[in-house]
């Protein structure tokens, strides 16, 4: 059933705004359920009394507004889910603060202090794995090696020593893997831990930031693992 315009004008009580000049309105934004029966109510009251309204035309209008409120409501509750998951998920990541966790990254940072530490990812295995470890100018301050064949995740450590002996200034380093696989040298993936200073809270639009010591922030999303105070 189709509303006339002369209708909609004409709804509404003296000193009311009638649901048409609701809709046009511009400090409006929809028609709410209240606005939706007063349109029923006339249109009832102006209908042609030789051609009724059908009653189910008034059922799928009806039907259809229900339907509308109902989506309505499920995305104002599904809003509020995703607020309280995001606080969760802040709370979580809040207890990350003084540990160390796997990035996805071969750089580390070196405090004159702590140990750098990583993991080498070696598959299904690698002989005779070398750790170069390289500054920010990608001058090559230290050299390991793993005797042996390597198998899987393989945890690799650096003292921040150089070569000879000395410690290494404090700042960033790239931690570099290369092993024989097949007997053939190939560059293998290395991963690091980093200290987490802070956390910043995220949003339904922003991820939560883990803030890492020397390295900058990452989303929590991206840890690989937690592994308490001391990487193990």
């Amino acid at each position: 059933m189709q509303v006339n315009q002369d209708y909609l004008d004409g709804m509404k009580w003296p000193g009311e705004q009638s649901p048409a000049d609701k809709a046009k309105d511009p400090g409006r934004t929809e028609l709410g359920q209240e606005d939706f029966f007063a349109l029923m109510t006339q249109q009832l009251a102006y209908q042609d009394p030789f051609d009724p309204a059908d009653n189910s035309d008034m059922i799928a209008q009806m039907t259809a507004f229900t339907s509308a409120d109902g989506i309505n409501q499920m995305s104002e509750k599904l809003s509020g889910l995703s607020e309280v998951m995001t606080s969760s998920q802040a709370l979580q990541a809040s207890s990350l603060v003084g540990q160390k966790v796997l990035l996805p990254s071969n750089l580390s940072y070196w405090d004159e202090s702590d140990t750098v530490e990583g993991v080498a990812v070696t598959g299904e295995g690698a002989d005779n794995v070398v750790i170069r470890i390289e500054n920010e100018k990608g001058e090559v301050v230290r050299t390991m090696s793993l005797d042996g064949p390597q198998r899987g995740n393989v945890p690799i450590s650096w003292d921040g020593l150089n070569e000879q002996g000395e410690p290494a200034p404090k700042g960033q380093y790239k931690v570099k893997v290369s092993g024989l696989v097949d007997n053939q040298r190939e560059d293998l993936n290395a991963l690091v831990f980093g200290r987490v200073d802070s956390v910043t809270l995220g949003s339904a639009n922003s991820p939560t930031l883990v803030n890492l010591s020397g390295l900058g922030g990452i989303p929590l999303n991206q840890v690989l693992e937690i592994a308490g105070n001391k990487a193990a």
